[in-house]
């Protein structure tokens, strides 16, 4: 499916009347425009109007250039919900049947925007409890394709162990393996991957402190009292200087762990620990670093495929939300509500556009050979499969 296709996809949810613009007249050249560089509803216009041209030969219902009003009206209206489905059956037309590391994390967007309640504060000495709109965003991300499967909105981080759960409910997540962080360390989330037919590898931290004492004494003593059904791997690389060592030990006696409490935990097969040395240089000679992270996991006993899907993990954090901190600046963004959710999953479909494009340029220098050539430009909305 297009990015056309997907626009044109899209029901209305404004009324009738006075209705000059298509739904997929405004979608399509916001695509466009973010996918060019565009963060305003006033550059999404001022990008429409040096671009009407093309947009009257690509766009079949096209009706002029909406003003930077319109577009704001149209995806504070537009339906959360329903936008997110239409573009989880997107990203199933585009990518198929995905089998891979699911990367499960959350991100706040802290926009400089003024809530409702800050505005009935003006002038006086009280101050609101939220003086800024801020959303937090739960993601799915498809580490091995690099695009976005889907999002949920929380309203604050603590709610992820909530908003997890539905997230996977709704996704198609069978012969996946989902990783988390210690936050998403619940039975109740192991239980969901389970069921969807999934494994997962979740980080254990002290929100789990028994487990999480046991599992560091058992890979405290392992070296000393060899046990059996251990599995070890190492990997080394280098790069800018720096020499990075990573090691995984996993074992899947669980009776080592001296409780019961991993009987609880649904499909819980090995525990795991993940060690990483760095050698970084500096002024004075190379400073060593070393970090020990610890995992349970549904995954049989194998030291390799835990360290991959725990490598795999932090791609959410360097391809998705760095990119949409520093080249979608979507920190900054001075949406709210309705309005926000929509433009972060316009920047979701944006970024894996760019990032398929046949070209080794940067996500940055992509987006403005695309806003430079029509060209490049229809190259990379005419994509439909990944």
């Amino acid at each position: 499916m297009t990015l056309l296709a997907f626009a044109s996809s899209i029901e209305d949810y404004r009324f009738d009347r006075n209705k000059i613009h298509s739904a997929e007249t405004i979608i399509y050249i916001t695509l466009a425009a973010v996918i060019c560089g565009a963060e305003t509803w006033n550059e999404i216009e001022d990008f429409g109007h040096c671009k009407i041209d093309f947009f009257s030969r690509t766009i079949p219902s096209f009706n002029g250039i909406p003003s930077h009003d319109t577009f704001n009206r149209f995806f504070t209206v537009l339906d959360t919900s329903y936008f997110e489905n239409q573009f989880r059956e997107w990203v199933k037309s585009i990518c198929g049947k995905y089998k891979g590391v699911v990367a499960i994390d959350g991100k706040t967007i802290c926009g400089a925007y003024e809530s409702e309640e800050a505005k009935l504060f003006r002038g006086t000495y009280l101050k609101p409890s939220s003086p800024k709109y801020k959303l937090h965003m739960v993601s799915a991300w498809a580490a091995d394709n690099g695009i976005s499967l889907g999002q949920i909105k929380t309203e604050e981080k603590s709610n992820e162990i909530t908003a997890i759960p539905e997230l996977l409910e709704a996704l198609d997540i069978k012969e996946c393996i989902i990783t988390i962080d210690a936050m998403g360390c619940q039975k109740t989330i192991a239980s969901k991957i389970i069921d969807k037919e999934a494994d997962y590898v979740l980080a254990v931290k002290n929100n789990h402190m028994h487990l999480y004492k046991e599992i560091e004494h058992f890979f405290t003593i392992w070296s000393a009292e060899k046990p059996n059904r251990v599995s070890v791997y190492e990997k080394s690389e280098t790069g800018h200087g720096r020499l990075e060592k990573r090691t995984c030990i996993a074992c899947d006696n669980l009776y080592w762990l001296n409780t019961k409490d991993f009987t609880q935990w649904a499909g819980l097969k090995t525990f795991a620990c993940v060690i990483t040395e760095r050698t970084v240089p500096g002024e004075k000679g190379p400073r060593k670093q070393k970090e020990t992270r610890y995992y349970i996991s549904s995954l049989a006993l194998d030291a390799e495929l835990i360290a991959s899907s725990v490598r795999k993990h932090w791609s959410v954090e360097n391809n998705l939300h760095w990119q949409l901190d520093v080249s979608f600046n979507e920190d900054y963004g001075r949406k709210k509500n309705n309005a926000a959710v929509n433009f972060s999953l316009v920047s979701k479909t944006a970024l894996p556009m760019l990032k398929h494009y046949e070209s080794k340029s940067s996500i940055a220098r992509k987006r403005k050979s695309a806003g430079w050539s029509d060209d490049v430009l229809q190259s990379i909305l005419s994509v439909d499969k990944f």
